[in-house]
């Protein structure tokens, strides 16, 4: 990936984070995403730069057309283009039955999660068509495909994803453009920290793989897609689950 230019949405923590510092380690030029993490986001940046890496820490909520074309602008006048863009931008959501659910917060969720991949794609593209090269890697989820107590609002909405990534793949794949989703299982980060010990021993003891993801498990993920090794994939569906999508 040397001197490859990659932006990675939401990359102040966790996957995100992983993601941002082992696209540097393999030569990219990265731009740490962040909405409200300044602090988090520049200890990135820091830990990129001190093994001889590249990265900045730009501010923009991944929703906001205005301010991720400002990103974009940013990263093309300090690195003069865009190569890859890692959409891993997290929107919070309602965790409640379907029963108890409002319309309006259950449709929140899909309306940002469509927004954020629609404005970070929109405000890309024009760069990766210009040079008939670039890498769209979107981050789902396998609630998408695989249903579980009170995550209808977040499965709706990545299931919403997988479908728009398709389409781009389609819409882009003779310029040059690949569109991949990368699909996490369970991941021990922050958002999970908080699960109870006995639920991620139950989950593990489902797993072929035996245990939960780790942040860096998907980063190789997401950086296969990100890379000329994938050149000849697009439109792909990628669980990286430990074997916990094995059957779908």
């Amino acid at each position: 990936m040397n001197n490859k230019v990659a932006i990675v949405t939401g990359s102040s923590r966790g996957i995100g984070a992983e993601t941002a510092k082992l696209l540097a380690q393999r030569g990219a030029k990265v731009v740490v995403n962040y909405a409200r993490s300044a602090t988090a986001a520049e200890e990135v940046v820091a830990s990129i730069q001190k093994k001889g890496g590249q990265a900045i820490a730009i501010q923009a909520d991944a929703r906001n057309m205005e301010q991720m074309s400002q990103l974009v602008e940013e990263t093309v006048k300090a690195y003069g283009t865009v190569d890859i863009l890692v959409h891993n931008a997290g929107m919070s959501f309602p965790k409640k039955t379907f029963e108890d659910m409002q319309w309006e917060e259950f449709i929140q969720k899909t309306n940002d999660e469509l927004q954020a991949a629609f404005v970070s794609t929109k405000a890309v593209l024009p760069y990766m068509k210009k040079q008939q090269y670039g890498k769209l890697v979107y981050v789902s989820s396998g609630l998408s495909n695989h249903p579980a107590p009170s995550f209808i609002a977040h499965g709706t909405s990545k299931g919403g994803l997988n479908s728009f990534v398709r389409y781009i793949a389609q819409e882009v794949g003779k310029q040059g453009i690949t569109a991949n989703v990368i699909s996490p299982g369970l991941v021990e980060t922050d958002a999970t920290a908080d699960l109870p010990q006995g639920f991620k021993q139950q989950q593990e003891s489902f797993l072929p793989l035996g245990r939960l993801g780790r942040p860096e498990d998907i980063a190789k993920a997401i950086a296969f897609y990100a890379s000329d090794d994938s050149s000849y994939i697009t439109g792909s569906y990628t669980p990286v689950s430990g074997g916990g999508e094995m059957n779908s």
